[in-house]
């Protein structure tokens, strides 16, 4: 089953939908009461402020979040840049044999990198993984071969670069799979979708295109932070620019 956070747009509409039906469920219940006094409206207007208040706080710290995360990818994209650069060079330390096949690897791997960050594909990326899990083999088994039959420091450096390399695609995986939780989402949902039916409720008279405006804020809010927590479905993504400049170099 397909997630709906990693649509955007889906986020968007029936956040929408919901806050703008609450708002106006809110609005006929509150039509229904007789006695809603300037005293008791006063204090509905501290309870409505203080909720929108903690609905504002709650998506503050929901952005915040989702761009905190999205760095991270980013930072995890240069670091696996520069390990397959450094490994890329370290391979002149290998005997010829090996050094030429760990650089053709390299290569391969890069672009299995970068189709890594740009397809959107479900079946396009489990061939992805698998072509990159195989190359991995063959990357270790062509740098841990000489370290077995002649090890040395100089071998052992290539190595440890190599371990690198293969370290470096699971702290990305690790980040790409770190999202914002079901339970924040369902938190943000249940809290906007109480505020709009309290303005709804607490409205003088029901009109429709007026409730309209709190939902729309919310909901492109949301979108918002849908778009940059979603690695693949959104707009905002992190583009393999330090993997797409290094294969450029690579090979020359």
């Amino acid at each position: 089953m397909r997630n709906p956070l990693n649509y955007p747009l889906v986020v968007f509409v029936a956040a929408f939908f919901l806050l703008w039906l609450a708002a106006w469920v809110g609005a006929r219940l509150g039509q229904r009461r007789r006695d809603f006094t300037e005293a008791i409206r006063t204090d509905f207007g501290v309870v409505l402020a203080a909720t929108l208040t903690l609905l504002g706080l709650i998506i503050g710290f929901s952005f915040s979040m989702a761009t905190a995360r999205y760095d991270l990818r980013k930072s995890y994209e240069e670091a696996e840049a520069n390990a397959i650069g450094t490994e890329y060079v370290r391979a002149d330390l290998l005997p010829a044999t090996e050094g030429a096949q760990v650089r053709s690897l390299l290569m391969q791997y890069t672009d299995l990198r970068i189709r890594f960050y740009k397809t959107r594909d479900d079946g396009e990326l489990r061939q992805i993984n698998s072509d990159t899990a195989r190359v991995q083999g063959e990357l270790w088994v062509a740098a841990s071969k000489p370290a077995n039959a002649q090890p040395s420091p100089v071998i052992a450096l290539a190595v440890g670069g190599m371990n690198d390399v293969l370290n470096s695609q699971g702290y990305t995986q690790a980040a790409w799979w770190n999202r914002i939780p079901t339970g924040a989402w369902c938190l943000m949902f249940a809290i906007a979708i109480f505020c709009n039916g309290l303005l709804g409720y607490g409205a003088r008279q029901m009109e429709p295109k007026l409730f309209m405006v709190l939902p729309v804020v919310v909901a492109v809010a949301f979108f918002l932070i849908a778009d940059i927590d979603s690695p693949r479905g959104g707009v905002i993504r992190v583009q393999p620019q330090n993997l797409i400049s290094l294969r450029a170099g690579l090979g020359q």
